[in-house]
Parts: C-alpha cells; sequence; structure tokens
C-alpha cells in the first residue's frame, strides 16, 4: 500500500464506519460509505468527509454504472485538488453545484509572501510563549488531541457527523498520511492541529483549541509551525472551506484568509441510482420542495 493516498486511503474510510459501510470504487480507485435508509430496506451512498478523493476521476462514471444495481443515490463533494473535467464530472452526475471555496497556499512562493502581515504579527507573538511539536507518533497522543477535541465539540455544540468519537480518532491517528502537531503554555497542551496528506497536498483535517489557547492565539502559533514545517516538503496547503455552504463572513473567515494565496472551490455532486426507489421514498416521507439532495434526508446534518 502506498503511503500518502490522503483521503483515498482506505483506512481513512474504514475510520468513518461509524457513519457507514466503506464500499471501494475499482474503477476510480477511491472509498465511499453506504448506509442503511432509516424505515426502507434499502441503502444510499455517501463520500467520505469531508471530501471524497480518488485516483482516477475519469472512471467514476463506470464504477456508477455497478452502483445502480444496490444503492438508490449517491451524494459526495469533491476533492478541491482532485484532477476531474467539471464538464465531464456535471455530466456523469445530475445534481452538480459549485458548494464552497477553499483557503489554499501555494508553498512553491515564499510563505512570508502571501501570509498576511497582520496573521505574521499574531504568529510570531504567539510563538514567543507557546512552542509547538511536531509529533512523530499522532496516535501516542490520542488521548491528549481528543480531550481538546472535547472543547470544540462543547464550544461549537457539535453534532452529527462532526461530533467525532473516540474510536474514530483513535484509528485516525494511526494512519501513515497523519500530521499531528501540539501548543504548549507553560508545558499545559492548549490546541492542536490534524493533517492529512498526500505527496504534494497537506489538507487542514482538525484544528481544536482550548479556552486558553484561544486566549492565547495558538491557532496562529500551530499554522505557522505547520507552514514552515511542510514548507519545502509539500507543494500546496488546504486550509478548508467555512461551515455549511460557506458564505459565512466571519472571524473563523478572516482567519483563513489570512493563510491563503489563492482560493480553489469544491463541488456538490449527486446521483440518483435508481429513480423508481427515490420517488418511492421521497414521496414516503412527504418531501417535495428542498434542494437538499438527497431529499428524503434533508436535515440530517442539522
Amino acid at each position: 500500500m502506498s503511503k500518502f493516498l490522503g483521503y483515498a486511503h482506505p483506512d481513512y474510510a474504514r475510520s468513518l464506519s461509524e457513519f457507514g459501510s466503506p464500499r471501494f470504487l475499482p474503477e476510480s480507485k477511491g472509498w465511499i460509505l453506504e448506509r442503511e435508509i432509516p424505515g426502507f430496506d434499502y441503502k444510499d451512498a455517501m463520500g467520505c468527509y469531508p471530501v471524497f478523493a480518488c485516483q482516477n476521476w475519469y472512471s467514476i462514471k463506470e464504477d456508477l454504472q455497478v452502483l445502480e444495481n444496490n444503492l438508490v443515490s449517491l451524494a459526495l463533494v469533491t476533492d478541491p485538488f482532485g484532477n476531474f473535467d467539471i464538464q465531464q464530472l456535471s455530466e456523469v452526475f445530475e445534481t452538480f453545484i459549485e458548494f464552497k471555496n477553499h483557503y489554499i497556499s501555494d508553498l512553491s512562493e515564499p510563505i512570508e509572501s502571501f501570509v498576511r502581515k497582520k496573521t505574521q504579527y499574531q504568529s510570531l507573538k504567539a510563538l514567543e510563549k507557546i512552542q509547538v511539536e511536531h509529533c512523530e507518533k499522532p496516535y501516542d497522543y490520542s488521548e491528549d488531541w481528543i480531550s481538546i477535541y472535547d472543547h470544540l465539540i462543547l464550544r461549537h455544540q457539535l453534532k452529527g457527523i462532526h461530533r467525532f468519537s473516540r474510536k474514530y480518532f483513535k484509528q485516525l491517528l494511526f494512519l501513515p498520511e497523519i500530521d499531528l502537531f501540539l501548543a504548549r503554555y507553560d508545558k499545559q497542551i492548549v490546541g492542536g492541529h490534524i493533517w492529512i496528506r498526500t505527496k504534494e497536498v497537506g489538507y487542514s483535517h482538525l484544528l481544536a483549541l482550548t479556552p486558553l489557547g484561544y486566549k492565547i492565539r495558538a491557532g496562529y502559533a500551530l499554522n505557522w509551525a505547520s507552514m514552515q514545517y511542510f514548507s519545502g516538503d509539500l507543494l500546496w496547503l488546504d486550509f478548508g472551506g467555512l461551515p455549511g455552504t460557506g458564505q459565512i463572513d466571519d472571524k473563523r473567515a478572516e482567519f483563513k484568509r489570512g493563510w491563503a494565496s489563492g482560493v480553489k472551490p469544491v463541488y456538490f455532486c449527486g446521483r440518483i441510482l435508481n429513480q423508481e426507489i427515490y420517488r418511492i421514498i421521497t414521496k414516503n416521507k412527504g418531501i417535495y420542495n428542498t434542494n437538499y439532495f438527497p431529499a428524503y434526508r434533508a436535515g440530517e446534518f442539522s
């Protein structure tokens, strides 16, 4: 098994098994999660969170033809660095919309040339009192990370797939794709940042801080140290998008923009694989006017 497949690694799909049964797509070489449809003897599928990644986007049509035999629908969000043709993909998926922008950093350029001056200042000030450690064996720090993430759950009242379990993190932190950074203040852990990498791209997977970490701006220290660590090794960093449809313009947007040299869009893709069963389920649930896909799961992540 080649290292650094990122979100396309089979063990990443398996780490999400609480949310569905991992299924390999042999032509495109990606993974999806099959899910029971509550109240019905049918299944549908979604791409792995937060983005679907595969090695051969141009063969996904062949995979979908096979899925038509036993799934009702498929929904996924594209990898911002996916090597796909927009026109081709829009013909494969009935629902194909630009979902949100991800903030990205081009590491072929000097970091100081695009990171905002205010962000640089905040980072260097934070690093005067915060020590950032790159963990050589992330799993050894799983309990520390879980404790930090508990603060994020409380702060944002996270629910559903975003309220990741201990089991998920225990599996995730074993992956060879993982880089974990921890921030310490006076020997106390005040924040952490998990990255998932491919050979060329580092994806900011999760950033979490304690209340003290927010106060002393540990997020700046973690991001700056991460960028320094990856510079010269990776070509790109993906700091992700904003929650929901990515239209929120608040401190989170300002924070992400501060690190970015540009943006890349991600696309929401949906395809009905069994039209008859899809209509039956949607009609049974009394859902007629919604832009959500699949319609019968409207509100599932609210």
